[in-house]
C-alpha cells in the first residue's frame, strides 16, 4: 500500500483532456494522485468553488430585491425563506473554505493523504467527497470519539 512519503511530485498542469471518473477508478494504487488524477480533481474543485461563489451572489442579489408586503403572513413568509436561504448559504461559505483549503493541498502536494495517518485516503471516498481530508477509518474513528466523549 502507498504512504504519504511515496506520493507524487508531479506539478499539477492542465492535460488535454482530462479523465472521467471511471477512468480514474480503473487506475491501480502506483498511479494514486499522479498528475492526471490531480488535474481531475483540482478541476473538479475549482468548479465547485465556482458554483458556490455563483449562489453566494445570486443570494446576494435576491436578498437585496425588497418586497414590501403588507400582509404579515406574507412578510413572515418571506423572512422565513430568507431565513433559510441565509443557512444553507452559511453552510456554503464553510464548504467553500474546505474547497479552497483542497485546492491549496493539491498545490503543495498533499492532496488525497490523511492527515491523521499520511495513508492514501482513496480515489471512491475522494470522488464523493473531494474535500475529505482523513481516510474513511480516520473518520470513523473521529466521529466515534466524539460519539463517546462529545468532542
Amino acid at each position: 500500500m502507498a504512504t504519504k512519503s511515496s506520493k507524487s511530485t508531479a506539478t499539477v498542469s492542465a492535460p488535454e483532456a482530462l479523465l472521467t471518473e471511471e477512468q480514474i477508478l480503473a487506475m491501480g494504487e502506483k498511479d494514486y494522485m499522479n498528475a492526471a488524477q490531480l488535474a481531475f480533481f483540482k478541476a473538479r474543485l475549482q468548479q465547485l468553488e465556482k458554483d458556490l461563489l455563483k449562489n453566494a451572489d445570486e443570494t446576494t442579489e435576491h436578498l437585496r430585491e425588497t418586497v414590501l408586503v403588507p400582509d404579515p403572513a406574507d412578510r413572515a413568509t418571506i423572512e422565513e425563506e430568507h431565513a433559510l436561504e441565509l443557512r444553507t448559504r452559511d453552510r456554503e461559505r464553510k464548504l467553500l473554505k474546505k474547497v479552497q483549503q483542497s485546492i491549496a493541498s493539491i498545490d503543495e502536494g498533499d492532496y488525497g493523504w490523511c492527515e491523521e495517518t499520511g495513508e492514501p485516503i482513496g480515489v471512491p471516498r475522494l470522488l464523493a467527497r473531494p474535500t475529505a481530508t482523513l481516510s474513511l477509518e480516520a473518520q470513523q474513528r473521529r466521529e466515534m470519539k466524539q460519539k463517546l466523549y462529545g468532542d
